[in-house]
């Protein structure tokens, strides 16, 4: 071990400058071309409300040098949009509104593609859970939604996006569990999107969604729609104040689905560094923090180290609560 640092300590300067040249370039990364947000489902839902606000904050504060683009990607639960980032790999170019299907594919057999086939960058908020019905619904409130659920499951159609034991999914199944149910008794239908599953409970096609306040709010005001409850630790602000938390119904049921800001695998320290840079500088201004509230999200900002982690753990509790709910393979 002293032979090798003697040794490296008398490097050749024109291989020390090399050396340091290549740092300076690696520590000062940008992107040359347009930058794609990719996004896992059609427009109008959570996802796409994600990929939209980022881009628009981050061309508002011209946080980034060249042009920013979404493009949705739906189907398969986000599979399609996972594969699409898999062709880019190392490209630092493309990235993904990663959601808790990046986690939950994997573990209900959906994907072979899991969350380690993508660079953590930063996790930006949670999005919790609430449970909205037609404003002509006969259920008022939650309790009255859990008395509908244990006649009979099958007659209170459900629908979500993206896919089967998605974050909406598992808290529609984890409702079930907290009252002695079973969630493969639910009848459950994914969309593509929420606005997708939205538009179907308008139309009397569903009896309950599960989705986030954001994608509802509007639709409450309007009357449209009512909330029974929502799954966050206290009450969500806006047109959903009124609504009363699991908690406040007797059940305890806390849960939501993050968004963040993921890019394909293979990419370098510096470009991670890069986007968690502009990232956090987004996430201190004065617009997101209007966006947060405007769309019902809870400020949650971490950074890849600290994601990298929760994502492990996150995998360990997905598979712990759908291996419960029998929709793990």
């Amino acid at each position: 071990m002293m032979k090798r640092i003697l040794r490296n300590s008398f490097l050749p300067s024109v291989v020390v400058a090399s050396l340091l040249c290549s740092a300076v370039a690696a520590q000062s990364w940008a992107p040359t071309k347009n930058v794609e947000i990719v996004v896992t489902s059609a427009p109008g839902g959570s996802n796409d409300k994600t990929g939209r606000s980022v881009e628009k904050l981050l061309n508002d504060l011209k946080l980034v040098p060249t042009t920013l683009s979404v493009v949705n990607k739906p189907g398969g639960g986000g599979n399609i949009a996972f594969a699409y980032m898999n062709q880019h790999a190392g490209d630092a170019h493309y990235l993904l509104v990663g959601t808790t299907a990046m986690v939950s594919n994997h573990i209900v057999g959906s994907s072979k593609i899991s969350y380690l086939d993508f660079t953590p960058i930063a996790s930006l908020f949670n999005d919790y859970v609430v449970f909205a019905v037609n404003a002509g619904s006969p259920t008022k409130t939650g309790n009255d939604l859990i008395a509908r659920l244990k006649k009979d499951p099958q007659a209170v159609p459900l629908g979500f996006a993206t896919s089967l034991g998605s974050h909406n999914h598992i808290a529609a199944g984890l409702l079930m569990k907290a009252f002695g149910g079973n969630a493969r008794d639910l009848k459950a239908v994914a969309f593509k999107g929420s606005a997708e599953a939205v538009t179907a409970l308008m139309g009397g096609h569903l009896d309950l969604v599960t989705t986030a306040g954001g994608n509802v709010a509007a639709h409450v005001q309007t009357g449209k729609l009512r909330v029974v409850a929502v799954s966050a630790d206290k009450r969500l602000p806006g047109s959903l104040a009124n609504v009363p938390t699991w908690k406040e119904q007797g059940v305890n049921l806390v849960y939501g689905g993050w968004r963040s800001i993921v890019g394909p695998k293979g990419i370098s320290a510096a470009q991670v560094a890069y986007w968690e840079g502009v990232l956090r500088k987004a996430a201190q201004s004065a617009e997101w923090k209007a966006e947060l509230e405007r769309n019902y999200w809870s400020d949650d900002f971490v950074t890849s180290a600290q994601f990298r982690k929760d994502l492990d753990k996150d995998y360990a509790d997905m598979k712990a609560v759908l291996t419960d709910l029998g929709l793990a393979r």
